[in-house]
């Protein structure tokens, strides 16, 4: 390849590492520099942005959004709570499949966050430590996006594997399975992890120092609290979106169709997803009665479009640069993809691993998959390769290492050897596995 290629690359490279720097939107305004690089500097011809993508995301941000202004949120929990305090016993498989199961419903894992502190306090109750349940819950709400109908990541698999006719339902077939099969292995990894909570050494000095007291007492004398009608309403209007935009995207014949020049098009899953989800926003605003102010105040929002941000700037740089390279790529792996092509998942992980967003790797690499003639099905298999963002702590490890007031989830002395790595890779490494079988059943 000529020194073009390789400065190019090195732009790439180079706009990635040091964007990730600065979160969501450093990542996306250093991917907005890589395209000024790249077209102004280089020459290069600009790949569309990732149109479809970015309403898809948008339209859901605004419709969880309008679900978290009406209270529903908070609704569900309150439900989880209540469930994790029936048997705390099962904490350490009950809190990583239920702070999951937020994510899986409304698309974002930073939903997950108002159940982290949930189960930190139920298990430390329960004199079992917490480090086994949160290290947990913080893997499998984060991987929960490739098996959630309403994610980002989940949009740009959709708009990826469009090309190839497949159906809605035949990714959640693959992901959702595969996703439940990894957080069953991650939970049974960690079920005797470390000492017993009481045999801790930190747990005991914070106890000693006065520093460790039980929350719980506090609280019991609150009384129970009873959702108003709207709030179960804006909750139940939600899961009537997703089972909408579910079922006519698997079932092709429910949706309407156009003759246009002599062939007949169909109406894509990305625009109804867009405009379903729209519907069921306006939907919750009259109904719940949310009041105007609330529409776009909450974390959802915010954190929301700090993601389409990240999304946008970067894998419309990397679009670019693999688009002026698509012969190059194609043929230079064309043997990967012939010998051994779930080395493409390690190239997803360690991706993901340095931009810290799944959805932006989605949309950087695997249309490149794609391109490269890796078999839908397996593409399929390997997203949740794809959820790497945990090797380096970010936000969830240390907001959560913070909620765990026994001391036993920790970050570790060297950045990496925290309390989450070794769960990611059995989770990741699971998921892939059944992924790759359940597709073939499928696909």
């Amino acid at each position: 390849m000529s020194i073009e290629f390789w400065l190019q690359l090195a732009v790439v490279l180079g706009c990635i590492g040091f964007g990730g720097r600065f979160g969501g939107v450093g990542l996306g305004a250093a991917g907005g520099l890589g395209v000024c690089l790249l077209v102004l500097g280089f020459g290069l011809q600009p790949a569309s942005p990732p149109v479809t993508v970015l309403l898809i995301i948008i339209a859901v941000i605004a419709c969880t959004s309008v679900l978290q202004g009406a209270g529903g949120l908070d609704y569900l929990v309150r439900i989880a709570e209540k469930l994790l305090r029936k048997k705390p016993s099962a904490i350490t498989f009950l809190g990583p499949l239920i702070s999951s199961m937020f994510v899986v419903f409304c698309g974002t894992s930073y939903v997950a966050f108002a159940v982290y502190p949930v189960i930190a306090e139920v298990a430390a109750e329960a004199k079992i430590r917490p480090e086994r349940p949160m290290s947990m819950a913080v893997i499998a709400s984060g991987i929960a996006i490739t098996a959630s109908p309403m994610s980002a990541a989940t949009a740009g698999m959709i708009a990826t594997l469009s090309i190839y006719d497949v159906a809605f339902w035949q990714i959640l077939a693959v992901s959702m399975p595969a996703f439940l099969v990894g957080t069953l292995a991650g939970c049974a990894f960690v079920y005797k992890r470390g000492v017993e909570l009481e045999q801790d050494p930190e747990f005991q000095r914070r106890v000693a120092s006065g520093q460790y007291q039980l929350l719980h007492k506090e609280e019991a004398a609150k009384e129970e609290y009873v959702a108003p009608k709207p709030v179960k309403l804006s909750v139940l209007i939600f899961g009537l979106g997703v089972a909408t935009v579910i079922l006519f995207g698997s079932v092709k014949s429910l949706l309407p169709s156009w003759d246009i020049d002599g062939k007949t098009v169909v109406l894509s899953t990305p625009m109804l997803i867009q405009m379903v989800m729209l519907a069921t926003a306006l939907f919750i605003i009259v109904f719940a009665k949310v009041p105007s102010d609330k529409f776009a105040s909450g974390s959802v929002f915010r954190s929301g479009l700090i993601g389409v941000v990240g999304v946008f700037g970067i894998s419309w740089m990397t679009s670019t640069f693999f688009d002026a390279y698509k012969v190059f790529f194609s043929t230079t792996f064309e043997g990967m993809v012939a010998t051994a092509p779930m080395a493409f998942g390690l190239i997803l992980f360690c991706f993901s691993a340095v931009i810290f967003s799944p959805s932006a790797t989605v949309s950087a690499l695997m249309p490149l998959g794609a391109a490269m003639g890796i078999p839908p099905g397996l593409l399929v298999a390997l997203y949740p390769a794809t959820c790497g963002d945990f090797i380096v702590p970010g936000a969830g490890q240390i907001g959560c290492t913070s909620f765990d007031r026994t001391g036993t989830t920790r970050l570790g002395t060297y950045v990496i050897n925290h309390s989450y790595l070794l769960p990611g890779f059995v989770m990741v490494t699971s998921a892939v596995t059944a992924g790759y079988f359940i597709s073939k059943i499928v696909f």
